[in-house]
């Protein structure tokens, strides 16, 4: 063996082959494609039990259940709206068409959607698993560290939570990458580079995150392919070049990087994710990137305590805690450095954290501090450094293999222990956010669990339900932990007002919603109005982060002025939000115009009340108009919006003596809940039997008297019906439509 072929097989990346490997990536190595299979299918056995789990309101509706056009399926409409939205302000076509396969293939049953996210996890690890093998020549700390990715608690957020799909699904595109990238080493050419091109941008649509791909590849060349000046070659004869060659490589895909930075920007502003320097000035971001750094370290060395989402600290860090932190990550880069001998350090460590920068918090989206699910491809680096120096640790103490084996696999079962612990929280809402507070305190959860606890329909299980005798109990745990959330966000707000004012003025919303069930009218206008005074003085201010929310609550109140027969401040509250709609549709439209519609209508219930009927009859229009817009998208989602303007427009016409309007609009509103009443009528019997109500009136009123008998008798059916279920409430209606019925008989018959 020549002195090269001996430097070779004792340099710095360990035990490798002297001969380059220049064949398939799967060529005569059997054992390795066995080792991965077995890999994967134990992952797969792992997260089985998230494949019983529901979807989650969290995130999950608006990705995939209360989503038409993902609900619709693989379809031509689907694809070019997935291009085009920004929906849950994000740009990620790819991740939108995934979701819309599953439907295609699965409908709305979770545990199709829940098994594609798992199988995405197993390609990733059984990827992982034969990329390193494949780049190093090394099978035992390749597949330690495959396993330690496929076990590790901190990866369950990505797997178990169907709206992380993206996650998956970019990680598979962005270690595909990598595969195609090191063919590319091997012979570079254009076709095999712009293999390398369209997979990052695949992986770009997918999910952003992968945006620092270009400066992994450099890694990349650094170890375990060997490509940069000086470098001792790599197992699989990649082609070396110099650093400029390099760099000039990687400018196309930076330029992919940075088109996808500034698309995902502007879809984050437009769905107002994106904080601000007046919420989270930049010192406390730098302040807690050094500490997030830090604690992702110390939950990947010991993942106890997990939770969905760390709340970012109101008073910032003490500066004990990023000192400290500090010190570490220094002190970690010194180490590997001055061990650069071993590449696989740096390029582990600098793979850390390099691809956390995105998410790391400089540019802060959302309020958490931290999350588990940004982990996910980070902790390969840290992985890498562990697998590979322990092995090579036992290389130079002469180990023997069952010594080896016998601590991989004790360290693996336990956190497959904890996996299995940390998935348990994941089977509901209710159990998340239980999780969630416990472990962090955090008055999000609390607000999440008090608006669980107010509208439980798809949040709580069965199990979670039976924890509450009656509904009065519940709604009185729904109302500890809003006034809790309340109580700490008040705190909160002395210390940072313009970051935690907004989310005091949200769970004021909540505590007026659950008021206005408990039918304390009162004390919900109480709660209303303040939520609505913060949110007007940020605005005034141009500190307000969520027009949105204010426009709801301005909406909320109005309503509930209404009810208490106080229109003119519902009219003033319902124009506010109106203006603030309308200039979000303006950017936004799917987002905002059903919104849009909804005021209106709102408007012109109070207008009609008013007497002004032509200002009624022109908001009635218009909410019409963009609700037959809605339905024609989205039939099965606004329908129920559709029929009701169509009713109560019919409703106006009969005020003003339009007959034959007001039947037009009367009878397809009635078609149209004859429809809904078929699928459901638990929810839309009560509507139907009311437009039946009118339309008999009508009729009565224009002398045709066996219709009006024959829409009286069905409505009296139904009401009847409903009666016996719920006395209380429709005792009325069933008299309302008796009297009718009798002042009918009673008219002289033509």
């Amino acid at each position: 063996m020549s002195s090269r072929s001996k430097t070779l097989s004792r340099n710095t990346q360990g035990r490798q082959k002297p001969a380059p490997q220049t064949g398939p990536l799967l060529s005569g190595n059997r054992r390795s494609v066995i080792l991965g299979v077995l890999l994967s299918g134990a992952t797969l056995a792992l997260y089985a039990p998230v494949l019983r789990y529901p979807f989650l309101v969290l995130d999950d509706s608006d990705y995939v259940m209360a989503n038409f056009h993902v609900r619709h399926g693989l379809t031509w409409s689907t694809i070019r709206w997935a291009f085009s939205a920004t929906t849950a302000a994000n740009w990620h076509p790819v991740t939108w068409i995934s979701h819309a396969l599953d439907c295609q293939l699965f409908g709305l049953n979770p545990w199709g959607h829940h098994f594609t996210s798992v199988l995405l996890h197993c390609l990733n690890v059984l990827l992982l698993f034969l990329l390193l093998r494949w780049m190093t020549g090394r099978s035992g700390a390749s597949l330690l560290v495959a396993a330690l990715f496929a076990c590790h608690p901190l990866n369950v957020e990505s797997v178990a939570w169907v709206a992380e799909r993206k996650n998956v699904l970019s990680s598979l595109f962005f270690l595909s990458v990598i595969g195609a990238y090191g063919r590319y080493s091997q012979k570079p050419n254009l076709g095999r580079y712009l293999t390398v091109a369209s997979l990052f941008a695949l992986g770009l649509m997918a999910k952003p995150m992968v945006i620092t791909l270009p400066c992994v590849l450099l890694l990349l060349d650094y170890w375990p392919l060997g490509r940069m000046p000086g470098s001792p070659g790599s197992a699989i004869g990649a082609k070396p070049a110099t650093f400029a060659k390099l760099i000039l490589e990687k400018v196309p895909l930076l330029a992919l990087s940075a088109a996808s930075a500034i698309i995902t920007l502007k879809a984050q502003h437009l769905g107002f994710a994106v904080r601000s320097l007046h919420q989270f000035s930049l010192g406390s971001r730098i302040e807690n990137s050094v500490v997030a750094y830090a604690l992702y370290l110390w939950k990947t060395i010991w993942p106890a305590g997990l939770a969905f989402g760390y709340p970012f600290p109101a008073s910032g860090r003490p500066a004990w805690q990023w000192v400290l932190s500090g010190a570490i990550l220094l002190g970690i880069t010194g180490l590997v450095i001055a061990s650069r001998r071993r590449r696989y350090l740096p390029a582990g460590w600098f793979w850390f954290l390099g691809i956390l920068v995105p998410v790391i918090g400089l540019v802060q989206v959302g309020d958490a501090a931290m999350a588990d699910r940004y982990a996910y491809l980070p902790l390969i680096g840290i992985f890498v450094m562990i697998a590979f120096g322990l092995e090579d640790l036992a290389d130079e103490y002469e180990t023997p293999p069952l010594w080896r084996v016998i601590p991989s696999l004790c360290v693996i079962v336990a956190l497959g222990a904890v996996t299995i612990h940390q998935m348990s929280f994941w089977d509901s809402e209710y159990d998340l956010w239980t999780r969630t507070l416990a472990v962090t305190g955090n008055p999000f959860a609390h607000d999440a669990l008090g608006s669980a606890l107010l509208n439980p329909d798809g949040v709580l299980s069965q199990k979670d339900l039976a924890e509450f005798a009656t509904e009065p109990e519940r709604l009185d745990a729904a109302r500890r932990h809003l006034e809790q959330a309340l109580a700490m966000r008040r705190e909160l707000a002395q210390y940072n007002p313009n970051t935690y004012l907004p989310d005091m003025a949200v769970t004021l919303n909540n505590l007026g919603n659950l008021d206005r069930m408990e039918n304390k009218p009162e004390e919900a206008r109480k709660d209303y109005e303040e939520g609505v005074e913060i949110h007007e003085r940020l605005a005034r201010q141009n500190l307000d982060p969520y027009p949105s929310d204010r426009a709801q609550a301005l909406v909320n109140l109005g309503f509930l002025e209404v009810t208490m027969q106080q229109n003119d401040r519902a009219f003033v509250r319902f124009q506010s939000a109106l203006e603030i709609y309308e200039q979000l549709a303006q950017s936004n439209p799917e987002q905002y115009l059903p919104q849009v519609a909804e005021t209106l209508n709102g408007l012109a219930v109070i207008e009609r009340d008013r007497k002004r009927m032509a200002e009624a009859r022109t908001d009635y229009e218009q909410a019409l108009k963009i609700r037959r817009q809605l339905a024609a998208q989205n039939r099965a989602g606004y329908l129920p919006d559709l029929a009701m303007t169509l009713n109560d427009l019919g409703v106006l016409d009969a005020a003003e003596n339009r007959t034959e309007e007001a039947q037009r609009h009367y009878e397809e509103a009635l078609k149209l809940y004859r429809e809904l009443a078929k699928e459901d009528a638990t929810i839309y019997a009560r509507y139907l039997a009311g437009t039946l109500n009118n339309l008999g009136f009508l009729y009565e009123n224009t002398g045709r008297f066996a219709e009006s008998r024959a829409d009286y008798a069905e409505a009296l059916g139904l009401y009847r019906e409903l009666y016996r279920s719920d006395p209380e409430t429709y005792a009325a209606d069933v008299a309302r439509v008796e009297a009718g019925l009798r002042e009918l008989d009673s008219k002289p018959k033509k």
